[in-house]
């Protein structure tokens, strides 16, 4: 009995004693938001290595490492399991238009109609709701679309608005192609914008047929509409930002590049982010107007957490799709058609020397390869060649003489589609950053050649030798040009194929991007592009806690489960800001 009261009484004291160590022990643990474990943490740091687990405080990373390195460091009440799925950094949109991808989430959707009567019967459709109040921009008085592509037609020719001008006599109806590059209006949306037989301007067309307007104008005839449109209120905004947003937690976007947005919508932003209604990060390109040049040459860049405003968007053309695309030889399919610049070439110079003086980036949007000569041989004079420049009565000397990849300026061609092989060189020289969307390519495989013939399409869409020059590539969709889904950018950027997997062996293969190049491209390159690779872009300490989990390991995975991937988690700033239902 004595041995057994004994006994106890030493197994009592030997808990105690394990006990006291066990609490002792974690009360050393540092605490933390947030511990995500056993994953396949794709770190995308300079050695793209991976790891397991990382804890999170404040909203930021705190350290990366094995999961039992992690858990034996850090407690938190909110753990999350990765269950051995994937884990990257959030995925970097570089080039898109995230407002109006929202509003035309309640306009008028064209995208893959196979026929302007198809066109036809989904503005009817709308309008039916239109008409009676039951969409949100009834108000307007504006039927708006968007996506059509004749290109995707059995007939590959331009319509004409005898149809709407019929259905609609009194609505004015503007339904824009596929790129935004040019559109179709009818005839009460024509007589509002003052538009003519006899219109002339600089950089756009109004096609005519037997000497009147068809409808169709291209790239800046369609300002000429657009221009008339009642802008939309806070209330439809914040309606748009909100809807675009959560669309792009779904598939795993955390930063977002908006290429040409008004001041006035960059204070409906910001607003909104401050509130914490809006959490989307939101890199916003100026677009090139009088009001944006009044505010922010005074008052410079405005950067925040959310929100960053350093660049300022330039259109040198319009699209190949329309035959805008500046080149520097004729269409192959239009024979005396070279395209346009759509603005006075000295306008340019004179607008990108002001920037370079303010220190705002400069993106500039090119498709054709005259364009890509003239904007890149225009960075060189302003970034590299060397002389003193004066302001005021200060004398700056460039910076930029003896350093053309100086890390400072990073100015960026948008789209970069079609290059003579002779400019190559111009990336490296001036240190431009390409910024493309692979899935033009493949959207665009199907007539590009018909457009620019066999010898143009081999400098065309070509990512790989860009990123031999350029050394760095920034890789976005242009949505609502092309659909949201990194997956799909992934899958075109490393296969080259669309989503139905044509071609059987990609589209111009040799200018595929490997699984990690193109991982880079959709994160820490997309933020070097935007200057933020100190905060974002990969999973390091001191960085944003901006990261997803997916279901599949797009690093390993087959080819054919690309497509299919899931986001199961998103987060931006430490928060789960989705989650697969």
């Amino acid at each position: 009995m004595r041995f057994t009261i004994a006994f106890l009484v030493t197994c009592l004291i030997a808990f105690v004693i394990f006990y006291n160590s066990k609490t002792k022990e974690a009360t050393n643990l540092i605490t933390v938001d947030t511990i995500v474990f056993n994953g396949r943490v794709y770190t995308v740091d300079s050695s793209f290595a991976t790891t397991e687990s990382f804890a999170i405080k404040n909203g930021r990373i705190i350290e990366t490492g094995k999961s039992a390195y992690i858990l034996g460091k850090y407690q938190s009440v909110n753990t999350i399991n990765a269950n051995g799925n994937a884990v990257f950094p959030g995925f970097i949109d570089s080039h898109c238009h995230f407002l109006n991808y929202g509003l035309g989430l309640n306009q008028v959707e064209l995208v893959g109609t196979k026929s302007f009567d198809e066109v036809i019967d989904r503005v009817e459709t709308y309008s039916d709701n239109y008409l009676t109040g039951e969409t949100t921009i009834s108000d307007t008085r504006w039927i708006i679309g968007r996506g059509w592509d004749q290109n995707d037609w059995e007939l590959k020719e331009y319509p004409t608005n005898e149809k709407l001008n019929l259905l609609f006599p009194n609505t004015p109806v503007i339904l824009k192609r596929v790129d935004g590059h040019a559109a179709l209006a009818n005839s009460k949306a024509l007589a509002i914008a003052n538009i003519s037989a006899t219109t002339k301007l600089t950089g756009g067309e109004v096609i005519l047929k037997n000497g009147k307007p068809t409808g169709v104008l291209i790239d800046n005839a369609v300002d000429l509409v657009t221009a008339t449109i009642p802008q939309p209120d806070f209330k439809t905004i914040k309606q748009a930002l909100l809807l675009a947003e959560q669309n792009c937690f779904a598939v795993g976007l955390t930063t977002v590049t908006d290429a040409g947005l008004m001041k006035t919508d960059i204070d409906v932003i910001d607003s909104l982010q401050k509130l914490g209604d809006l959490k989307m990060r939101i890199y916003a390109m100026l677009s090139d107007s009088a009001p944006n040049y009044i505010h922010y040459i005074k008052h410079g860049v405005y950067k925040t957490d959310r929100l960053d405003v350093r660049s300022f968007k330039f259109y040198a053309d319009g699209a190949l799709g329309s035959r805008g695309a500046c080149m520097l030889q004729d269409y192959s399919d239009k024979k005396g058609w070279r395209g346009f610049l759509l603005k006075d070439a000295a306008e340019y110079a004179r607008k990108f020397e002001e920037l370079y003086i303010q220190g705002f980036q400069v993106n500039s949007h090119c498709i054709g390869d005259s364009a890509h000569r003239f904007f890149l041989t225009q960075y060189y004079k302003t970034l590299v060649f060397p002389r003193k420049k004066l302001v005021g009565n200060d004398t700056i000397l460039s910076l930029r003489a003896n350093n053309p990849g100086a890390n400072y300026w990073r100015w960026r061609i948008e789209h970069a589609q079609v290059i003579n092989p002779d400019d190559y060189n111009l990336y490296s020289q001036t240190g431009a950053i390409p910024s493309v969307q692979p899935t033009h390519a493949t959207s665009d495989m199907y007539w590009a050649e018909d457009r620019i013939g066999k010898d143009r399409i081999k400098g065309a869409y070509s990512f790989k030798t860009l990123l031999k020059y350029a050394g760095k590539l920034a890789l976005g969709t242009d949505f609502p040009v092309e659909d949201i889904s990194p997956f799909k950018t992934f899958y075109a950027a490393v296969f080259r194929k669309d989503a139905k997997g044509f071609p059987e062996g990609g589209f111009t293969i040799s200018e595929a991007l490997t699984r990690e190049e193109t991982i880079k491209g959709m994160t820490i390159w997309g933020a070097y592009a935007n200057f933020e690779e100190k905060e974002k872009g990969s999973i390091e300490a001191d960085k944003f806690a901006d990261f997803v989990i997916l279901d599949t390991d797009l690093m390993t995975c087959d080819e054919t489960k690309i497509l299919n991937t899931k986001v199961l988690y998103t987060f931006v700033n430490g928060e789960m800001v989705y989650q697969l239902k």
